[in-house]
């Protein structure tokens, strides 16, 4: 997936020598988290609106460097680093440098998510299975082998949850029934955590359980 098309340049970076009251002015035409910051074109960092607004007007970006936070990516960083890195910098903008620490532009969230979205994984017509098994139990290889066993096609598959000793993961399996892959996935002792309308097991347990609850209710 190539992201370097998704660079834009349309929010021109601010300098050291700007004034906060130029920041606020430019937060309240942009809906963007924050603004990039750069010093004789060196890029520094981005300051957040949240912290812009603490700041007296009057005074300069240089008087309050001490709130730019420094994050980036690169345009060889892989789109999976990409969103991890808006997530853990709670940003909707993210700029980017080349091999030598130039300033190119930057990615928005929105776009990076759009191409999220056209991945197979959501794209392609299937279901969605979360399993959960002993996180030394589990593995990717079985889990594939399980899927394609039943003459289906894996679209994807990744940790969604680890909670002590267990692992959660998502699976994305093509458009198929999935009430084989289901069984075939409990005779290999995986817990089904999500319900699906294909699961022939639960609804006959469901049906079950209501029949007895009325028997016993007579």
């Amino acid at each position: 997936m190539e992201l370097q098309n998704f660079v834009i340049n349309d929010v021109k970076p601010l300098s050291l020598t700007d004034k906060i009251s130029d920041l606020k002015l430019l937060f309240n035409q942009l809906t963007y988290s924050h603004i990039p910051v750069l010093n004789d074109n060196i890029y520094l960092g981005c300051i957040s609106e949240t912290d812009t607004h603490c700041f007296d007007s009057s005074i300069t970006i240089s008087d309050c460097n001490y709130a730019i936070e420094g994050f980036y990516v690169r345009t060889t960083t892989n789109w999976l680093d990409v969103l991890e890195a808006f997530a853990q910098n709670d940003s909707n903008i993210m700029p980017v440098l080349d091999q030598h620490n130039k300033y190119l532009g930057y990615y928005e969230l929105n776009d990076i998510i759009h191409l999220f979205n056209e991945t197979p994984f959501f794209a392609e017509p299937g279901g969605i299975l979360i399993v959960e098994k002993g996180i030394n139990d589990y593995s990717f290889s079985e889990i594939s082998q399980i899927v394609e066993s039943n003459d289906a096609k894996l679209l994807g598959a990744f940790i969604s949850k680890m909670d002590g000793d267990l692992v959660k993961i998502t699976i994305k399996i093509g458009n198929t029934s999935l009430n084989e892959v289901i069984q075939t996935f409990r005779r290999y002792s995986y817990n089904i955590v999500s319900g699906h309308e294909d699961d022939s097991y639960l609804e006959s347990l469901k049906d079950r359980s209501q029949y007895l609850d009325k028997y016993l209710n007579m």
